[in-house]
Order: C-alpha cells, then sequence, then structure tokens
C-alpha cells in the first residue's frame, strides 16, 4: 500500500482552525499531523509538505503574519521549499507565507496582504472585516502550482480583514502575469473572473485570490477551501502533485527589478496630534519589539495609537468611548508643537512635563488611510512606534522598517 504523504500543520500562538486542517487533509489522503511553532525541526524529518491554516497568529499583533514569518522556523522552511517541499498557506498562512518572503518569488518582502479597501466612487472606504461565501476558480494551467490541478469554479468561504493582495513594485504583477504565477482569481458561479465589487470583495489587484512561487510548490491564497467539502479538489490536487514528485518549469522569466523600498521621510508635526497611550499593558507592543530584537536586541518600544484630525473637535474624539477608553488609556496631545495630557474628568487638557516621543519616533500609516474618515476629509490616523535605547542608523535597517509597516501597503515617516 502506498503510504500517504506526510503533511505538517505548523501552530502559532493564536493559530486557530486545526481541526478543521486535520480532517480536510486526512479526508484527502493526507497523513497530518500537528507541529508547534517551538517544537524541534528533527520533528520535520520526512514531511512531504507544509500545511499554514486560519487563524489570528500571535494576534494578528502589527499586522497580520508579520511576527510569524519572522520565526526561526522559516530558516528551516526556506530550504525545504527550495528541495520542492510543498509548502501552502491559507489566509492567515498565506499572510505569513507573504510576510516570510517565500511568496511570491522566495527571495524577500515583495507584496502585502494589506486591509481590505475597495473604490467607491473616487475614494476608497474599508468594507471591514469580511465573512461570506465566494467563488474562485484557477488562472494558471492545470500543472502550474500544487493545488490549481482542477477546473471551473470553487464556492468556499473567506473570513480576513487583511486580504487585498498589493504590491508597490510596477515590474511584479507583470512578471507574475508571465510566469502564470497568479494561481486563483475571485469569479462569479460560472467562473467569469472579476477584479470589481463584488465578484472581488476586498480590492485586491487583478481579483488575485491567491498565487504561488516560480517552481509552483509555494501556494499561498486569502478564501478557505478547508473549511468545506466543496474544496476538496484544492487538496487532492496537492497530494497528486506529491505522488508524482511533481516539478514545475523554472519561471518564464526572472524579475528584474529596481524597486526599492523608500526611505522614511521627515514628518512635521500638524497643528493638532493625539497619541494615545495605554494604562494596562500593551501586548501588541511587547510582541512587536520582541519582533525587533531579532534584528536589533537593545531596542526599546513605545508605541501609540495616533490621529491627527481636521474636522472633528479633538473634545468630541476623546469623548468617545470606541476612539478613547479612559479607564485603560491616556491620551496625550501635541497641540502648536506642545505636549499636554487630557483631564478625562475635566475635559480639558493639562500641562505634563512627560514627553511621549522621547527616542526616534516613526509613523506608520496605512494606504489607503481608511481609518481617517471618522475624523473628516484631511484627517490622519496610524501607529506612532518610539524607539528608544536605539540611535536613527540602527533604526533605518531595513529589516526593521519592515517589523513596522509593510512598505508594499503603508508609509514610515520620522516624526519630529
Amino acid at each position: 500500500m502506498t503510504p500517504r504523504p506526510r503533511i505538517a500543520v505548523p501552530l502559532f500562538p493564536g493559530s486557530n482552525g486545526e481541526i478543521d486542517n486535520l480532517q480536510v487533509l486526512r479526508r484527502c489522503g493526507f497523513d497530518a499531523f500537528l507541529f508547534r511553532w517551538n517544537d524541534s525541526h528533527e520533528k520535520l524529518e520526512h514531511c512531504d509538505g507544509y500545511f499554514f491554516g486560519a487563524g489570528f497568529s500571535y494576534e494578528d499583533r502589527g499586522r497580520s503574519g508579520m511576527v510569524a514569518a519572522r520565526d526561526p522556523l522559516f530558516q528551516f522552511l526556506h530550504t525545504e521549499a527550495e528541495q520542492g517541499k510543498v509548502i501552502i498557506g491559507n489566509c492567515n498562512g498565506a499572510q505569513v507565507l507573504i510576510e516570510s518572503g517565500l511568496v511570491p518569488l522566495g527571495d524577500r518582502l515583495r507584496m502585502s496582504l494589506a486591509h481590505n479597501a475597495i473604490r467607491q466612487a473616487d475614494e476608497w472606504v474599508s468594507p471591514g472585516f469580511l465573512s461570506e461565501w465566494i467563488w474562485i476558480t484557477p488562472s494558471c494551467a492545470k500543472d502550474r502550482c500544487a493545488t490549481s490541478n482542477w477546473t471551473g469554479a470553487m464556492h468556499i468561504p473567506i473570513a480576513h480583514g487583511e486580504g487585498r493582495f498589493v504590491t508597490k513594485d510596477p515590474d511584479l504583477i507583470a512578471a507574475l502575469e508571465e510566469n502564470d504565477q497568479v494561481a486563483f482569481r475571485y469569479c462569479d458561479a460560472n467562473a467569469n473572473v472579476s477584479a470589481e465589487t463584488p465578484v472581488t470583495p476586498n480590492g485586491s489587484t487583478g481579483g488575485i485570490a491567491g498565487i504561488c512561487n516560480p517552481q509552483g510548490n509555494v501556494v499561498a491564497i486569502m478564501p478557505h477551501p478547508e473549511r468545506t467539502t466543496l474544496g476538496d479538489a484544492y487538496f487532492l490536487s496537492a497530494k497528486k502533485w506529491i505522488e508524482q514528485k511533481k516539478t514545475a518549469k523554472a519561471a518564464a522569466r526572472a524579475l528584474v527589478s529596481t524597486y526599492q523600498s523608500p526611505q522614511p521621510a521627515n514628518r512635521a508635526p500638524r497643528p493638532l496630534e493625539i497619541f494615545i497611550d495605554t494604562i494596562i499593558t500593551n501586548n501588541e507592543e511587547r510582541t512587536v519589539e520582541a519582533a525587533t530584537h531579532r534584528i536589533n536586541p537593545q531596542l526599546k518600544l513605545k508605541q501609540y495609537r495616533y490621529i491627527a484630525p481636521s474636522a472633528v473637535k479633538m473634545e468630541k474624539i476623546l469623548d468617545t468611548l470606541s476612539v478613547f477608553n479612559p479607564n485603560k488609556e491616556i491620551a496625550y496631545v501635541r497641540k502648536d508643537g506642545q505636549f499636554y495630557r487630557w483631564n478625562s474628568s475635566k475635559k480639558e487638557l493639562q500641562p505634563t512635563d512627560k514627553k511621549p516621543l522621547s527616542g526616534i519616533s516613526l509613523l506608520r500609516r496605512n494606504e489607503p488611510d481608511t481609518g481617517a474618515a471618522a475624523f473628516g476629509k484631511g484627517s490622519e490616523t496610524g501607529v506612532c512606534y518610539d524607539c528608544r535605547s536605539v540611535d536613527a542608523a540602527s533604526v533605518m535597517n531595513p529589516g526593521l522598517l519592515e517589523v513596522f509597516g509593510n512598505p508594499h501597503a503603508s508609509t514610515i515617516a520620522i516624526m519630529q
């Protein structure tokens, strides 16, 4: 009897869906087992592949997939991918694979699975977290990637807040198209592809639902074929790929790109800026700091939510519980260059000796900044990272900057 292909299902803190993952893999003929992120890599000997499933690894702290993708496990997985092992990532798994650089080209961070955003009239709006059923269809050759050996439209669910395939590299999408690496697109029930809503519900470039690496053995897809038997063909394709010891042809051409992420520019203070800190321990702040320590162990991090309103009055913003909760948060306001602390009981600004920005301060703003609309046209929102115990040169390390923000979906500026 032919042995079943052996598939590891890696789990990070916050991952979920492992029961769904094991059920579908075993139903489709795999010998599947769970592998915790901090287990010995010796347990992965004789694996034929890996499946990264759904969940909120590290609670999506920083951004979805960012922390998990920087785990030492991925140094091992890059080698496994080069040896032709199948690596599949669905939803959060796709976010992790994109952030790790395993897809699309296996070399570095070239894309983002950004916050859902769609065009309405002449502006971007956020549809929020999407939990609905959609259709996808293979958009590459049947034998091009490990999970594309099926035809027609597949009806499966999505459940994500950050699933929009985007890149700022102008050459990348064209190269992926030419190399047949755009593996799946959103479509209607008749397999008609469209990048417009509602067919593509999250604003993904070109209606992209999933991509593969040049060799075809690493696949990242945002929808959830594992959550319904209607998605079994996706996994049966991977099983056939492994059993045939399939190796895809090399890419039609290598991507030659001169694109480099821009260095952060200086940002002058706005007339009114709000910095929201936490009284309790900020777990996201601590987790992002831990991720930076893989690059610079000396860095100490302070994180603030940032609002620079243009139309809505400061008093109204800080009196809105969904924006600011005085029972667990502290609000600092920089007005005309001077810092104050907000007194919630008196509803007034009070002088403060505390200077929230005492290190090298970076502001990450998502593109588009859909969160700013609530504070009036021309407003800006983001996350401020105050980097302490390090110098400016070390903060400008490209790898460190990629912890704070994916350059394909956000901008980073140096706050003055």
